[in-house]
């Protein structure tokens, strides 16, 4: 059912993406994971749709929309089984930030390339000792006095989709000449930069996107590499992270909603007794108990969206995170009640549910844990002390 408060062009998308989805799916998804290649056919239509550049400007080869537009594209995608989770990193996350603090060079060479396709760019923030704690960040960058160049040192680990992308936008810390402290900052990291390496990490998550340990090792960056201002620090950082929990609440809202239709569309075929098993409500009830839970998780990714897209970013950060922790429980009990409702059957290979259940434990977890939004809300929506 689509929601009433959306506009007509929200809605005329969100048919259109779905169409699209459908003639992909779930068997797609799960063939290129197998073959351990990526959604390229997918990726390419979407482009050439304008779905991947729906968020970025038109200048530059944009849809002139926002954040609202492009989490109906992943949600739809994911409401029927073809998720691409590069969406969240590449368009909303990479070109965000260079589409709002990007120098008119660093937007004319990626922001039409991020638009139709056929450029892409990871994004490097997590390391072993400091999770997603800005504060905490080790990699560093220092100004070579000489040539001006900028060299950086550090590790990154978990950075999805490295192998497939043209470059990382590295998080990594500068020092305040006026203080001495580090401040954060983002640099454009070619993937073939000398001593930028990459190791796989072996996951137990299959997903086409794969995810690797990053190690920087004197990378030497031109000085035009520095994305935006030097002393922005924070600002620029949230203005990417903010799209990427609205866009992880799409992509487990689409995940969430993949599973209670395939569960609904069993429930109302199996039929054990007399009448199809969904006429009980113990089956019933937790699968309508679910469709809430999505359908209100939506409604706080659409605010946490409306919110960015205005400009509001204090108001889409509180909005992001509360977004991002209930789409993510939502999704985490539609798929267990889906495999649940199916019994042996949701096991199985058939149905492609079973790899779901891994796969939205993610949600809960990256790009920052449940725990981290809890204390982000109680510091910051309740004022209550901060515990770290």
């Amino acid at each position: 059912m689509t929601a009433t408060l959306e506009t007509e062009e929200h809605q005329q998308l969100r048919a259109a993406v779905a169409v699209l989805g459908k003639r992909y799916g779930r068997d797609y998804m799960t063939k290129v994971v197998r073959e351990g290649g990526h959604p390229e056919e997918l990726w390419a239509e979407a482009a050439k749709l304008g779905y991947l550049g729906v968020s970025l400007p038109e200048s530059y080869g944009g849809g002139g929309g926002g954040i609202a537009e492009l989490s109906i594209v992943l949600e739809e995608l994911g409401a029927a089984g073809s998720p691409l989770l590069m969406m969240v990193v590449s368009p909303a996350i990479c070109g965000t930030v260079i589409a709002r603090f990007g120098t008119d060079e660093q937007k004319r060479a990626w922001l039409p390339g991020l638009a139709d396709g056929t450029r892409t760019m990871a994004f490097g923030i997590t390391e072993p000792d400091a999770g997603s704690n800005s504060h905490r960040i080790t990699t560093t960058a220092r100004r070579d006095g000489t040539s001006g160049d900028w060299v950086l040192t550090g590790r990154k680990v978990f950075i999805s989709g490295v192998d497939i992308a043209d470059a990382t936008l590295i998080v990594g810390r500068t020092e305040d000449a006026r203080t001495g402290r580090l401040k954060p900052c983002l640099f454009i990291v070619p993937r073939d930069a000398p001593g930028f390496q990459r190791h796989q990490i072996d996951m137990e998550v299959q997903a086409p996107e794969k995810q690797f340990e990053l190690v920087l090792d004197e990378v030497r960056l031109p000085a035009d590499a520095l994305v935006g201002d030097e002393d922005a620090g924070l600002l620029q950082l949230f203005a990417g992270l903010n799209p990427e929990r609205v866009m992880t609440a799409a992509f487990a809202i689409g995940m969430g909603r993949y599973a209670v239709a395939r569960a609904v569309a069993y429930a109302k075929e199996r039929q054990v007794w007399r009448d199809p098993i969904g006429a009980h409500q113990s089956i019933a009830h937790p699968l309508a108990k679910s469709h809430i839970d999505l359908e209100l998780a939506r409604l706080m990714m659409q605010k946490a969206a409306h919110l960015y897209d205005v400009g509001d970013d204090v108001g889409a950060g509180e909005a992001a995170n509360m977004a991002k922790f209930a789409a993510a429980d939502a999704c985490v009990q539609a798929v267990d009640q889906a495999v649940h409702t199916l019994g042996g059957n949701g096991l199985t290979r058939e149905y492609g549910l079973a790899s779901l259940i891994t796969a939205a434990r993610v949600a809960r977890i990256a790009p920052v844990s449940r725990d981290m939004i809890l204390n982000y809300v109680s510091h910051q929506s309740l004022g209550l002390p901060k515990s770290y």
